[in-house]
């Protein structure tokens, strides 16, 4: 039985303060947008379950806060994150949730491969970041080359061709399942909300 159960989470940040920390380490235009997307997607999310928007904004926003920092040190992606998070008072429960997207990967200290996100949160900001890779690469096969032109259905079998944006986690994204809604559903909110800033996005 799937447990849809959320606890509140309070980042101990107001959005304007969070926009702060995320405009002082976030410069490169990629990141920047690809954090901006997860962010409008973790806020569609939070409007499905009903949950706090801003706070789980927060959390999309500054989950890459440390990426410019070890894009070329990738084992210490959400090592250093730490450290910027908790000057910045981010909670300790805000940051382990922010940092527990690198479980499963080559980052997070090189200690954390085989480590399991068991929280229904954790499940929903991998999944959500990781889908913005995939809805980006779709636009580009579009006729028009805009994100309005992105649909579900076309997204779903793109999903389900491995080869197709092979760097975006296929299992990861999945995990969205383990809240309790399906992947056709969470994909539509997905595309929904990054369409909502599409010229920011430049798609």
């Amino acid at each position: 039985m799937i447990d849809t159960h959320f606890e509140p989470v309070n980042t101990n940040l107001s959005y304007d303060q969070a926009n702060k920390v995320f405009e002082t380490y976030i410069k490169e235009p990629s990141i920047h947008k690809h954090c901006r997307a997860s962010e409008v997607i973790m806020r569609g999310l939070a409007r499905h379950f009903g949950q706090d928007e801003e706070q789980w904004a927060i959390l999309g926003l500054l989950h890459d806060i440390d990426f410019e920092q070890t894009k070329d040190d990738p084992v210490n992606h959400c090592v250093y994150a730490r450290g910027i998070l908790s000057d910045a008072g981010v909670s300790d429960e805000a940051i382990e949730i922010i940092c527990s997207h690198a479980w499963g990967s080559e980052c997070g200290g090189g200690n954390v491969l085989n480590k399991k996100r068991t929280r229904n949160i954790e499940h929903v900001l991998v999944a959500a970041e990781t889908v913005t890779g995939l809805i980006s690469a779709s636009v580009l096969m579009t006729p028009n080359k805009k994100l309005a032109s992105v649909k579900v259905k076309s997204l779903k079998k793109k999903y389900k061709s491995k080869a197709f944006a092979r760097n975006c986690n296929r299992a990861f994204m999945a995990e969205i399942e383990n809240t309790g809604i399906q992947l056709s559903e969470f994909f539509d909110i997905a595309i929904t909300a990054m369409q909502e800033i599409s010229d920011e996005l430049g798609l």
